[in-house]
């Protein structure tokens, strides 16, 4: 079942313009639509919808060192919990970290990369209140932090 995940702004990347009113609909790992919310709901009318404050675009790439915490789970959910799907495999430094981010759907990648809200391209989406606090992270379509 789909979900359709909505903000006060929703941007494709994090420099273009914002769209009021915008929406992305996932389903499983993938976007399935972009676009006006009102016109994702009627081509998706069973979808579950999700409001969230803020500005709404693609998750980000994690450039340093993961933050510290007593476990490499933690460590990788820290990453998740600033809006982060991605880390740079210079800083996954040992088999455990590697393994937590690999059973957290968190992509390593060997250089930093420019992300989009792209149609059926993975599901990494983040959202950011006015002070830039990341409100929700949702990573490879599962919605991994939300905070309250």
């Amino acid at each position: 079942m789909e979900t359709i995940h909505t903000a006060e702004a929703v941007r494709i990347t994090w420099d273009s313009d914002p769209v009021k009113g915008g929406a992305v609909v996932v389903g499983r790992d993938r976007i399935g639509a972009v676009g006006k919310l009102d016109d994702v709901r009627e081509a998706f009318p069973k979808a579950r919808v999700r409001r969230w404050p803020g500005t709404l675009g693609p998750a980000r790439v994690h450039e340093g060192p993961l933050p510290d915490a007593p476990s490499p789970r933690e460590r990788v959910h820290a990453v998740l919990k600033l809006g982060a799907t991605a880390v740079l495999e210079e800083y996954v430094d040992s088999a455990e970290l590697r393994s937590a981010a690999e059973r957290n759907d968190v992509v390593v990648l060997s250089r930093a990369r420019n992300t989009a809200i792209v149609l059926t391209g993975r599901a990494d989406l983040a959202v950011y209140d006015e002070a830039g606090e990341c409100v929700a992270t949702v990573c490879a379509g599962r919605l991994v932090h939300r905070r309250r």
